[in-house]
């Protein structure tokens, strides 16, 4: 090999800006927060926020709407990842903000990890986003779930923390596994990892078929596990009730959107001729995530395993949405399945973290505020607080005009338009026992006498932005048009 040949050519870094100026400001913040005196961690939680907004103008900035590849093709740029990375880093901001004063309220959490965790999450996500590549997927994976693991277990006196990250760490290991190895066979059919040319492979008819159908098989396991959906949800309840709340505000939230990134990018991208096969597989783990997501909900008396339950039978919903994409050989429904599906998670996302934001508002020093109980005559304490929370539960339960209900209602048509009438009238009555639970908190609100009489103080930031929040749920409810068409142009744009 002569000395030309082994020259290294440089990649473009354009496309991947934001990450590296995410993963040098992250190095910032970790290095500042050495010198840090005060225990209120403010100027690391500054830095932090200005990490995120700064970050967010990177991709503005260089965002081009075109679709370019860049790292030998591992990494992608396309409109698709700009608006889901724009979405994530104002999902990551509004967490932070809703979990300032839980953190300053529990020692443990008061400390510089929990905001440089929060960025090597983000930037894990990030890189889910735009991978082009199973290998690229798999670090973007591990990156989010090792600072995941991390912060589930940072209050170190809690032994239902504890808990919770040690199932947490056994169970991602072993969805880890799963993926690994449906990557190995995908690798052994077609001789290829990288995304855009293992759907080319498939194309010209140039794999193993029975191979590849066994490597899809433990793919889709490995996704469903990072979904949350059955028979791989048994992690979602005991993480989400073990965690600190601010924590499972974010898991809550934001990984969603990577979540769908990568489910676009690996079986719409890189695996649409073997459709019929992974769509067959994603309608059973549809079902059975809205049948036992819903009727669990409802017999939790804590609210953060009752909106575990609720969030397993939402991605079940989600998954409809990528359900319809292909019938037979027909693409004719693709843009309406997925641009649906994508609109369906970036409105769970909204009302998700209002609803957590509600929970940590309501906690204080020593106190949780995690039962259903505790939300007892909130409309006496604070009839503004009571109102915003009541926007979130009817989101959820898909009440009209609120923009949960045109969320599922726009997966609903691409089910009908894709012929899937039976699956329709599925997901609408596991709709209607999901509106039990959610209901019953409403009730709980106005209805019954509260026990703790004292008015809710909150900071006047921490009022603004849980209005926003609820307004933004409201009148997305009324002109839903903006962020489907949003949705919709990005989704054409990018396959």
């Amino acid at each position: 090999m002569t000395l030309a040949e082994m020259q290294f050519v440089l990649p473009d870094l354009r496309p991947a800006s934001a990450e590296i100026f995410l993963l040098a400001m992250t190095c910032v913040v970790m290095l500042a927060d050495l010198f840090v005196k005060d225990k209120k961690r403010t100027l690391t939680f500054v830095l932090t926020q200005l990490t995120l907004i700064g970050t967010l103008l990177v991709t503005y900035a260089t965002s081009t709407g075109e679709i370019s590849y860049t790292f030998s093709n591992m990494y992608v740029s396309d409109l698709m990842a700009d608006v889901l990375k724009v979405l994530l880093y104002v999902t990551v901001i509004v967490v932070l903000w809703y979990s300032r004063g839980y953190v300053l309220d529990r020692p443990q959490m008061a400390k510089g990890e929990f905001y440089s965790l929060t960025l090597f999450a983000t930037l894990g996500m990030m890189v889910m986003i735009s991978a082009n590549h199973f290998l690229t997927i798999y670090i973007g994976i591990e990156l989010l779930s090792l600072s995941l693991y991390a912060m589930v277990a940072l209050n170190r006196d809690s032994v239902s923390a504890t808990e919770a990250a040690m199932k947490y760490f056994v169970l991602g290991a072993l969805a880890s596994g799963l993926l690994l190895y449906g990557m190995s066979m995908i690798y052994g059919a077609t001789g290829t990892l990288e995304i855009t040319a293992v759907a080319e492979r498939l194309h010209m008819g140039q794999a193993n078929k029975s191979i590849l159908v066994f490597g899809l098989v433990f793919l889709v396991s490995g996704l469903a596990f990072k979904l949350g959906v059955v028979p791989f949800h048994m992690w979602i309840p005991d993480v989400y009730h073990g965690a600190p709340t601010a924590v499972t505000l974010l898991i809550a939230s934001a990984p969603k959107l990577a979540a769908f990134a990568i489910v676009i990018r690996m079986l719409v991208n890189g695996l649409i001729v073997l459709a019929q096969d992974w769509q067959m597989m994603l309608i059973i783990l549809s079902v059975l995530s809205m049948a036992v997501g819903n009727f669990a909900a409802i017999a939790q008396t804590n609210l953060k395993r009752m909106l575990a339950y609720s969030a397993i039978s939402h991605m079940g919903f989600m998954l409809l949405g990528l359900v319809t994409g292909v019938v037979g050989a027909d693409a004719r429904f693709a843009l309406n399945a997925y641009s649906s599906a994508m609109f369906y998670v970036v409105t769970y996302v909204l009302t998700s973290a209002g609803t957590f934001g509600m929970i940590l508002l309501l906690a204080r020093a020593g106190f949780e505020s995690e039962e259903i109980d505790d939300f007892k005559g909130l409309n006496k304490r604070s009839p503004w607080f009571a109102a915003v929370m009541m926007m979130m539960m009817f989101s959820m339960a898909g009440i009209p005009f609120f923009v949960g209900f045109f969320a599922k209602f726009s997966v609903l048509q691409a089910v009908v338009a894709a012929g899937y009438l039976w699956l329709a009238i599925v997901a609408v009555l596991f709709s209607l026992v999901g509106a039990f639970y959610y209901l019953r908190v409403v009730k709980i609100m106005y209805f019954d006498a509260p026990t703790d009489v004292t008015p809710i103080k909150a900071p006047i930031d921490i009022k603004l932005l849980m209005s926003a929040n609820g307004l933004a749920v409201a009148l997305l409810g009324v002109f839903p048009q903006i962020l489907m068409s949003v949705c919709a142009y990005s989704i054409i744009r990018s396959l």
